[in-house]
């Protein structure tokens, strides 16, 4: 007969920086596509945040900081002064509920939805590459090609996340998450595959990773280092995405990284035992964890005892789930129970209302 597995260091309080945590089970950032036409956050928004308030930490679902950089339909922004009134709705839920939440600021670059831009604007990237005809967007298209910024204007996409961040913390958040991850803009300028430009924000990794840096600083600066997270995904193949060397590449950024004392570094990548990389790629993450001297979260695939073992023997402070936490609200309940999941519903993840989104059953539920 197997004996339960019970998770200890998961339930444990931690301080990130500025975050004083009660648990160390992070929601990941999960775009839902609820924000509707209106970008704005709305209140089933705010009730589906606020059901999942027990986790140490939510992380908001990617949030654009600018007109330029949305792209994806039904997701929110913060660039407008309607958007930061909605969020409030949302901290306010979540603030009541017992939690702690902080918002994903994005910018989704070269792979925006041109039709979600306004007329005669164009994607832009670190160059003029366009993400593979083998990537979609929402309407079955293949991504146009972007245009490649100029230097000159990337100051003032600089300047739109920290005014994203300045609206957040104004509205209640507890802090903000950097989305540096998943093959958006910062990705984008990371990872050489997309990045083939021959001035100050190309060719060697420092270069490519001067948006990145030039942004924490603002963002920091503005915020203040203890209440700013980072997420990075050093293998991760979405949307069209590829590095020579990721492994040099990231580890380079990852001591660049040092000297902010960034509340926390998230990492997004598949959990080893589990991992499928494409051959080209190799785990990145135990580099990452020999040279980062901050505080270490990571997500990809974990549940309770991979969890546990990833703070045990893993060095990390925290582990981020995320489809979990979508079928599952009080995912921390369950996990301190060895209660049974929900089955997550695919189909309701980017689209719909209320089914798939906040009608999952509690633990309490289910038993009454």
């Amino acid at each position: 007969m197997t004996t339960p597995f019970h998770a200890q260091q998961l339930f444990t309080p931690v301080s990130l920086g500025e975050l004083h945590l009660n648990n160390r089970m992070i929601m990941a950032p999960l775009t839902r596509s609820r924000a509707g036409e209106s970008r704005i956050p709305n209140d089933l928004m705010a009730q589906y945040y606020a059901q999942r308030a027990s986790a140490g930490l939510i992380i908001s679902e990617a949030t654009a900081v600018s007109a330029q950089g949305y792209g994806w339909p039904g997701a929110p922004g913060m660039y407008t002064d309607a958007m930061e009134q909605g969020w409030a709705k949302v901290t306010s839920a979540v603030h009541q509920a017992g939690g702690k939440i902080v918002l994903q600021l994005w910018h989704m670059g070269r792979v925006v939805d041109d039709t979600l831009l306004a007329e005669g604007q164009q994607s832009v990237g670190p160059s003029a590459i366009a993400a593979s005809e083998n990537i979609r967007r929402a309407s079955g298209k293949p991504y146009p090609l972007p245009r490649a910024l100029e230097a000159s204007e990337i100051p003032g996409i600089v300047a739109d996340y920290v005014q994203a961040a300045e609206r957040a913390i104004r509205v209640g958040f507890d802090g903000v998450e950097i989305h540096g991850a998943n093959g958006y803009l910062i990705d984008q300028f990371l990872r050489d595959g997309s990045n083939k430009r021959t001035d100050s924000y190309g060719g060697s990794v420092e270069n490519r990773a001067r948006f990145l840096m030039e942004v924490t600083k603002a963002v920091t600066d503005s915020v203040g280092a203890g209440r700013t997270g980072l997420r990075l995904s050093p293998s991760n193949p979405y949307n069209d995405m590829h590095d020579s060397d990721p492994v040099g590449t990231f580890s380079k950024i990852a001591t660049m990284l040092n000297g902010f004392n960034l509340a926390y570094l998230h990492l997004m990548e598949p959990f080893a035992k589990n991992h499928m990389l494409a051959a080209q790629s190799e785990f990145v993450t135990p580099h990452i964890q020999k040279i980062y001297t901050g505080n270490l979260i990571v997500n990809g695939g974990y549940d309770a005892q991979s969890g546990e073992a990833a703070i045990i023997e893993g060095g990390a402070k925290a582990v981020a789930y995320g489809v979990p936490f979508i079928a599952n609200p009080d995912l921390v309940e369950r996990y301190k129970a060895d209660a049974p999941l929900n089955a997550p519903r695919v189909e309701s993840f980017y689209a719909g209302g209320a089914e798939g989104y906040t009608d999952y059953p509690f633990l309490t539920q289910k038993a009454a």
